[in-house]
């Protein structure tokens, strides 16, 4: 049996292998494969990113040629998938571009707006899992082990539901690379662009990587790539024929590296470009507070955001930290460790509430946050592990939470968070004041 899933409406199918079309939305966009639901390690590429946002923006250009780069003596930055057909591709000087496809539609690059998208991909992509690596405005890497009890589907399928927000509230569409390596994921999202989802599992990896050119090798440059070929090395089947031990001895830590590639193995991990050891919450007020009673209306949404997130990461974390800053900018950090990790807001809250109330004062404050670390990928429910005191909270809120996902977050809430102390400190550019400025 081999299992699948429609990429359109999310449906799971145990055996895919007699199946052309989804049994519940009828799409043929079915993705299947007999490793799809353990690999948790992806690669998403969006499809010609700086071009796609630009069609997206002027639909009477979606139809044509459109090539995002400099003037004539400029370069390609990006060329959309009709201009490649033509053979323009990204780096390619301008005027050669235009020879090629004399009618495509030439755009000034705007990297301020294409960085604005870049973050709202992104900020779809923490929705999902904290562990985002990303490697340009277009491009990350995702770790989703221990997403799927939070999610509750396998990572590929929540993959997919990434794709198609990306596609509904974004406008733009992405490539999915999903396999057990980096390196393998990175191969797998360019299988079957644009709009595509291309698998590699362990048992194939070795054979899908014989006949790729050595060029497909992280790390192999033009210098190694002519080195290799000097000593008759062009394909990823070369290095695995001569295995480990003979390329370590002609090439040294390179040969080793390269050995492990040529098998598909890679240890490297996905590594976030912020502090992936916690998750947090924070906000600035529009007039500096004073006292526990208002600062503690303050703390509890944060509370509340805190381990909204650390739920949708399926994460807990036993240490709890609050952060105050002064009215004359002093930062002041607080922490506990509580006995076992948590992703409750009542807990974080019960934690957080005596270091407010022990370090606060006479002195007025501008700031206020909380955050978790030391994050782990949570464990099973603490209904059956812990004493009733700790049942009680965690079935009140895992209540509230369901009340929430099927009727609004403004549904239920608990008394405490029914009144806020004040509004925030304006925006800088103008409007309505912010609710607050959130870190994760």
């Amino acid at each position: 049996m081999t299992p699948g899933l429609c990429r359109d409406c999310l449906v799971w199918l145990d055996d895919a292998t007699t199946v052309d079309r989804c049994p519940a939305c009828r799409s043929r966009r079915i993705v299947a494969h007999p490793e799809l639901g353990s690999l948790t390690l992806a690669h998403i590429d969006c499809d010609a990113f700086y071009a796609t946002v630009e069609k997206r923006d002027d639909p009477s250009i979606r139809d044509r040629p459109v090539i995002v780069g400099g003037g004539r003596r400029g370069v390609v930055s990006a060329a959309c998938y009709i201009a490649r057909r033509y053979g323009v591709h990204s780096a390619m000087p301008m005027f050669k571009a235009l020879q090629l496809c004399p009618e495509a539609v030439v755009i000034r690059p705007n990297m301020e707006k294409y960085a604005a998208v870049s973050r709202q991909v992104r900020a779809i992509f923490l929705a999902a899992t904290p562990l985002v690596e990303p490697i340009a405005l277009d491009e990350a890497f995702l770790d989703l082990a221990g997403t799927e009890q939070v999610h509750r589907r396998p990572a590929a399928a929540t993959l997919a539901d990434i794709a198609r927000r990306v596609e509904h509230e974004i406008g733009i569409t992405v490539s999915i690379g999903l396999s057990h390596t980096k390196f393998l994921a990175k191969l797998a999202s360019e299988i079957d662009k644009p709009r595509g989802f291309g698998v590699i599992g362990r048992a194939e990896a070795r054979g899908f990587l014989a006949s790729r050119s050595v060029r497909v090798i992280p790390g192999v440059g033009p210098k190694t790539a002519a080195r290799l070929s000097a000593d008759g090395i062009e394909r990823i089947a070369d290095l695995q024929a001569l295995g480990a031990v003979e390329l370590e001895r002609r090439y040294g830590e390179i040969g080793r590296r390269l050995a492990e590639l040529s098998e598909g193995r890679d240890a490297r991990e996905v590594v976030p470009d912020r502090d992936a050891k916690g998750i947090s919450a924070e906000t600035t007020f529009e007039m500096d507070l004073a006292g526990a009673a208002a600062l503690k209306k303050e703390l509890w949404p944060l509370c509340e955001r805190v381990a909204d997130r650390l739920k949708a990461a399926g994460l807990s974390g036993p240490t709890v930290v609050l952060k105050l800053k002064t009215a004359d900018f002093r930062l002041i950090t607080r922490r506990t460790t509580l006995s076992s990790p948590t992703q409750l807001a009542e807990t974080i809250w019960r934690a957080a509430v005596p270091m407010l109330e022990a370090t606060i004062g006479n002195r007025r404050f501008r700031l206020l946050g909380v955050g978790v670390t030391g994050l782990v990928a949570a464990g099973p429910s603490t209904l059956e592990l812990f004493g009733d005191d700790t049942a009680r909270i965690e079935r009140v809120e895992r209540t509230i939470d369901r009340i929430r996902a099927k009727f609004g977050r403004e549904a239920i809430g608990k008394g405490r968070g029914l009144t806020r102390a004040v509004s925030r400190r304006p925006a800088t550019t103008g409007g309505p004041p912010p609710r607050g400025r959130d870190r994760t």
